[in-house]
């Protein structure tokens, strides 16, 4: 395979964020690169996606979620919508 040189423009922050992420995967940032270069060339489509990143307050609320399972404290089955809406409206 004959390889070409890219010259991209990048922000510097966001360079050295990609690097480190990319190495967490143990990937040359330029071969991520690659890969994404093969896959838009190949299918034609553009992938984004983002991961939720998980926030000290969602920790938290998670937590307490579980918490509220382990106790039993859920909310009852309801057989339809207007019986779940009384019961909140009950709350």
């Amino acid at each position: 395979m004959k390889t070409a040189i890219l010259n991209v423009k990048v922000d510097e922050q966001v360079k050295k964020k990609a690097q480190v992420v990319a190495g967490s995967f143990g990937i040359p940032l330029s071969t991520l690169v690659n890969a994404y270069l093969m896959e838009l060339a190949e299918t034609g489509q553009i992938h984004f996606s983002a991961v939720e990143i998980m926030t000290p307050k969602m920790e938290k609320l998670i937590e307490q979620a579980e918490k509220e399972i382990e106790a039993g404290d859920l909310s009852p089955v309801f057989s339809t919508a207007q019986e779940a809406v009384d019961y909140l409206k009950s709350l």
